[in-house]
């Protein structure tokens, strides 16, 4: 078998989603170790190209296309072409970072969903985010062979907005992280701390998360 994994949000910058797949990647290719089975990584850019040791960082074969991100956004959601194995390379399965399919011929098409801001807050979301997804999320949610969710709670608001039946579900929680955690050292404040990692926008509500630890505080709750 033949896992093929949409790369691109991790191509030039590892955001919270880049670096979702990157170990995404790393698991299925771990787990496929010596099995016969083998994984692969799909990226496209104009101007960006996968650093060097990417395939051996990965234990997966990269297969690059210089094609402008947005020209094949547009192809891939809204006329659901080329199949990627035009553009790409022959797999069973295709798995898509984002909630859309990716196009294919004969692969079974996993799609990804972290949460549905998309379709709650569509006026803080841009570019294809705000154009495709709240039109298309639906009926490619109910085509999709498979839909790894980041929680439980993902995957109830995916069951009951888009009727997508409970075994097609796949619940992959993000891992922790190999960085050790900074304990009881002097550089940390006596009181604790908070440590957020991600990008300051409103679906993160970092407000929420400072009401919450200042409530934690006023309670007299050990500080986190």
């Amino acid at each position: 078998m033949r896992i093929l994994v949409d790369y691109r949000p991790a191509l030039r910058e590892r955001t919270g989603v880049g670096e979702y797949i990157h170990h995404l990647v790393r698991a299925y290719a771990h787990q496929h170790l010596g099995t016969g089975n083998d994984v692969a990584v799909f990226t496209s850019s104009w101007k960006d190209r996968p650093a060097a040791g990417l395939s051996s960082e990965l234990a997966a074969q990269v297969v690059d296309r210089r094609v402008p991100v947005r020209v094949l956004n547009y192809l891939w959601h809204r006329l659901e072409w080329p199949p990627i194995e035009m553009i790409g390379t022959d797999a069973d399965v295709v798995h898509a970072a984002h909630p859309l399919l990716i196009p294919s011929r004969r692969a079974a098409q996993v799609i990804t969903i972290h949460d549905l801001f998309f379709l709650t807050e569509p006026q803080s979301t841009r570019a294809e985010i705000r154009r495709d997804y709240p039109a298309l999320a639906h009926a490619h949610a109910r085509r999709a062979d498979a839909i790894v969710v980041n929680s439980r709670y993902t995957a109830s608001l995916v069951e009951r907005t888009f009727g997508v039946p409970e075994d097609r579900l796949f619940v992959c929680s993000p891992g922790p992280p190999t960085w050790r955690a900074l304990g009881r050292g002097p550089n940390v404040p006596p009181g604790g701390y908070v440590l957020f990692v991600g990008t300051l926008e409103p679906r993160k509500n970092v407000g929420a998360l400072l009401d919450a630890y200042s409530s934690l505080l006023g309670g007299q709750a050990p500080p986190a």
